[in-house]
C-alpha cells in the first residue's frame, strides 16, 4: 500500500504530459520513490530514463503544483486515487499493456471478481438502437453484470440508464477530470451513477475533455471489461477503435446486427463479418463469456418461493408448454390463484407464456 506523502507524487506526475505506467516505473526503480523523483534535478531524471519533452514539462509544471491543495480538492470531490501497485486497483484493467499507472474513482467499483461488460455505440442512435440498448443492458444488469461506458451522448446514456433502472450497477469513464462533466447535461446522470457505481478517470481533477484523451479512455472501458458490446456504429465510429482495443487486450467483442441499409449499423455489420460475435439477446453473450452458470447459480440462490401456491405451481412447470387448465387440475389450485402467481413469476423472469396460455420454466428452480 502506498503511504498518503507518497501518494501525492503519484497524483502530481499523473498530471504530467509524456509520463505514464513505464517512466514512472523507471522512476521508481531508479529513485526509489516519486518523492525524490519530484525533487530530482534534470541531470539526474535524464539518467533516470526521462526523455527531454518530459523533463521540460516537468520542469514547467513543477513549480505550479500545489501538492497539499490537490490532495484537499481530491477530499472534496470525494475522489480515491488508487495506484497500479494498490490491491484494490482494478485486476483485469492491470492485465492490459499501457494500464493507466494512476485511478481517479468516485463511488464504488465492483469487486474484482465481478464481471463487467462494456457498452459502445453512436452517439445518434436510431430507435432500433436505443431499444436493443435498454433491453439487453436491462438483462445482464438483472444477470448481475456492471455496465461500463462512457457517460456519452446516445448509447452510453441510454446504457448507463438502462443499467440504473433495471437495478443494476454501472461505471462510466471519464475523458477529463472527475470534477467536469461532459456533455454537461449529463451531471445528474453522473451523479446517480456515483450512488450505485463509480465514475473513472486517469486524469487528474481540472484536466478538460480533449480530443486525444477519447481514444485513451476508451481502452479503460474495454480494460475494465471481459468484453465490448458495440449496438450502432457508422463506418468511422469512434465506438470502432474500442472493438479494436478490446481485439488487442484479448477482450472478446460482440455486435448487434442492423439493415444494410442504415448508416447507423455499418460498423457493427462490418465487425461481425470481420468475426466479432453476433448479439442477439443477453443470453448470447453471457453463454460466450461462460457467465451462464454463474448467474443461474446467484438467482438460484437468491429465489425463494413466497409460499404453498407458488411452489405447487413451479412443480408443474418445465422446459415443456403446459397449459393453465392442467397446471389446475395437477396442483389442485383454482384458476385465479394459478393465473395470478404465474403473471407474478412472468415479471419475475421465472415463466414465461409460450402461446395460447401455455407455461414453460423460463429458468431451473429448486423448490425442494
Amino acid at each position: 500500500m502506498v503511504s498518503a506523502d507518497e501518494l501525492k507524487y503519484w497524483v502530481a506526475f499523473s498530471g504530467i504530459p509524456g509520463i505514464g505506467r513505464i517512466r514512472i516505473s523507471q522512476l521508481k526503480e531508479h529513485f526509489g520513490s516519486l518523492q525524490d523523483a519530484w525533487k530530482a534535478p534534470q541531470g539526474k531524471l535524464k539518467q533516470a530514463g526521462l526523455d527531454s519533452r518530459s523533463i521540460d514539462a516537468l520542469e514547467v509544471l513543477r513549480p505550479r503544483v500545489s501538492l497539499d491543495e490537490e490532495m484537499e480538492k481530491l477530499e472534496r470531490y470525494q475522489v480515491e486515487v488508487l495506484v497500479y501497485e494498490d490491491p484494490l486497483y482494478p485486476s483485469r484493467l492491470r492485465e492490459i499493456y499501457d494500464y493507466p499507472p494512476v485511478l481517479y474513482v468516485r463511488g464504488s467499483l465492483p469487486a474484482n471478481d465481478e464481471p463487467s461488460l462494456a457498452i459502445v455505440g453512436t452517439r445518434r442512435p436510431t430507435a432500433y438502437g436505443r431499444q436493443v440498448t435498454e433491453e439487453i443492458v436491462a438483462d445482464l444488469a438483472r444477470s448481475n453484470i456492471t455496465i461500463v461506458s462512457g457517460l456519452a451522448r446516445g448509447i452510453d446514456s441510454v446504457a448507463h440508464r438502462a443499467a440504473l433502472d433495471a437495478g443494476g450497477k454501472t461505471v462510466a469513464v471519464f475523458a477529463s477530470g472527475l470534477d467536469i462533466v461532459y456533455p454537461g447535461e449529463n451531471a445528474k446522470l453522473a451523479q446517480t451513477i456515483v450512488e450505485h457505481g463509480a465514475l473513472v478517470s486517469e486524469h487528474p481533477l481540472g484536466v478538460k475533455p480533449k480530443a486525444e484523451n477519447f481514444p485513451l479512455r476508451n481502452r479503460i472501458m474495454s480494460g475494465l471489461s471481459l468484453g465490448v458490446l458495440v449496438v450502432e456504429a457508422g463506418e468511422r465510429s469512434g465506438a470502432l477503435i474500442t472493438a479494436n482495443q478490446a481485439v488487442e487486450q484479448n477482450r472478446e467483442v460482440f455486435a448487434i446486427p442492423g439493415s444494410i441499409l442504415s448508416p447507423a449499423s455499418q460498423g457493427t455489420n462490418r465487425l461481425i463479418q470481420e468475426g466479432a460475435k453476433l448479439v442477439r439477446n443477453h443470453v448470447d453473450i453471457l453463454q460466450e463469456l461462460n457467465l451462464t452458470i454463474v448467474v443461474q447459480q446467484a438467482e438460484i440462490k437468491e429465489f425463494s418461493p413466497v409460499g404453498g401456491v407458488e411452489s405447487a405451481i413451479l412443480t408443474q412447470l418445465s422446459s415443456e408448454p403446459n397449459h393453465i387448465d392442467e397446471i389446475c387440475r395437477r396442483s389442485g389450485l383454482t384458476m385465479p390463484e394459478v393465473s395470478s402467481t404465474l403473471a407474478m413469476l412472468e415479471l419475475r423472469g421465472i415463466a414465461r407464456q409460450v402461446g395460447s396460455m401455455s407455461y414453460v420454466l423460463s429458468r431451473r428452480i429448486d423448490v425442494g
